[in-house]
């Protein structure tokens, strides 16, 4: 965009008046002119367009960055993620539209203008040739770190309807070291797996609606274990087709999802015993609780003993009652949502938001031992830009994406990208001096052709 500028004030400039009053807009309308491909004098309903236009992203960026302030961090970790290849871009766009600017400066009539074209477009190059100075990847490194263990996040949603048992299956088949997971009471004070809580508890997985056409308030309280087992938690996968990836499974597949129920927590311990795999999850309501022995957290941690899995196979993320299961349960593996606390209690398993830590962040604390398990990462790109920075695990929703990379999906070595780096600027600059004198040429032959054409008319 910014070549596009300056080319654009080329065209300008090529014709312009130092003291019109009018050359401003010219200016300004230079860039239209260029990016749309319309005349210079634009009929009115395009200048309606394009201000509107221009006001619907402009309120459209100011929305965005009030309701999802947090994900401006993550486009931060895209740019690190292509910087490299967008500065190797941008030489070549720059090379490319160096005639038409060499062309303007040979051309132009006045002098100020060919040194406000030949000075913006060194300064341009100037920061397209040296930006790498500041280019920071964390995928640029000598010593690539292990690739993360991966975590399924409610099983493998991609794949199965999300906290069922066939997602957790299918989870087992991306070799996780782990299951994320939520869990809740059933009104007989029993764990069962399910997300949604509070007035949009049932109604998003589950037939609810069908099945107990006489319940009015669908909250957790108010279903026994039986009357949750007799739900379809399945079916809504298939009609909804969250992640558009149920035209990828079998007939077998898409008939198993649709049996699909309400899964007790006891079912996934004993698979996780099975598979040898560790537990994470959040306890939905545990918040509503005012004792540890009437709590989530207590009914939760006796059945995990019931269960007779490893208790270091769990790693127990709740803060609330954290003090007490340390004392009855004290071989489960403690993982906390912030640094300050978990530097409070000694602590060394954090799992927080993917964008909540710099490569440098997570590089430090790695440096002291500290497991990261960063949630929900679903794209290949950013897979590969936490794997360059070091992160333990991530929690992911597309655990069969990451399941066979072997490598990021790029990575180099400091001195591989300074050769890289210098090649390509030594290059273009190269070139742009041969396209210069080339211009030049070509200048010089259409301005004598121009007054040989002219000779005989002066003659008459």
């Amino acid at each position: 965009m910014l070549l596009i500028i300056v080319q654009t004030c080329l065209r300008g400039i090529y014709s312009c008046h130092w003291n019109s009053p009018s050359s401003m807009r010219r200016k300004v309308f230079a860039l239209l002119h260029f990016a749309l491909g319309e005349p210079l004098d634009l009929h009115w309903l395009h200048k309606v367009f394009l201000f509107l236009g221009l006001l619907i992203v402009t309120l459209g960026t100011a929305g965005m960055s009030k309701e999802w302030k947090e994900e401006w961090k993550t486009v931060h970790m895209s740019f690190q993620a292509t910087a490299p290849f967008l500065q190797l871009s941008a030489v070549v766009a720059l090379t490319l539209i160096s005639w038409l600017v060499f062309q303007s400066y040979h051309r132009a009539k006045t002098a100020a203008c060919k040194v406000f074209i030949m000075v913006t477009f060194l300064a341009v190059s100037a920061v397209v040739f040296l930006c790498p100075l500041v280019i920071c990847s964390p995928c640029i490194t000598n010593n690539l770190p292990p690739k993360p263990a991966l975590v399924g996040h409610r099983g493998a949603p991609m794949l199965a309807p999300e906290n069922t048992m066939m997602s957790f299956r299918r989870s087992v088949e991306c070799d996780v070291v782990a299951f994320e997971t939520d869990v809740q009471l059933s009104k007989d004070m029993k764990p069962f797996l399910m997300h949604d809580t509070n007035s949009n508890f049932l109604l998003r997985t589950t037939d609810v609606k069908n099945r107990f056409l006489d319940r009015d308030n669908y909250m957790h309280t108010n279903f026994t274990l039986q009357e949750l087992k007799m739900l379809n938690a399945g079916e809504w996968f298939l009609k909804t087709d969250p992640f558009w990836t149920v035209s990828s499974l079998s007939e077998e597949e898409k008939v198993q999802a649709k049996d699909q129920t309400v899964p007790m927590l006891l079912e996934l311990l004993v698979m996780a015993k099975e598979h040898n795999v560790s537990i994470i999850f959040d306890l939905k309501n545990e918040k509503n609780s005012t004792e540890f022995y009437n709590s989530d957290s207590y009914y939760t941690v006796e059945t995990i003993k019931k269960s007779g899995i490893s208790p270091d196979k769990i790693w127990w993320l709740p803060p609330v009652y954290r003090h007490n299961v340390s004392k009855i349960a004290p071989g489960f593996q403690q993982v906390y949502d912030n640094v300050s606390e978990m530097d409070a209690n000694g602590g060394s398993f954090l799992n927080v938001k993917y964008s909540s830590l710099s490569a440098r962040n997570i590089s430090e604390l790695r440096e002291k031992n500290v497991s990261v398990n960063l949630w929900v990462v679903n794209e290949r790109w950013l897979f590969s830009l936490l794997w360059c920075s070091g992160a333990s695990s991530v929690t992911t929703n597309a655990c069969h994406l990451f399941q066979n990379m072997s490598w990021p999906d790029w990575h180099l070595k400091p001195n591989q990208y300074m050769c890289l780096w210098i090649s390509a600027d030594v290059i273009s600059m190269l070139m742009l001096f041969g396209l210069f004198l080339l211009q030049k040429k070509r200048n010089r032959v259409f301005h004598q052709s121009t007054w040989e054409r002219s000779v005989p008319l002066l003659a008459l």
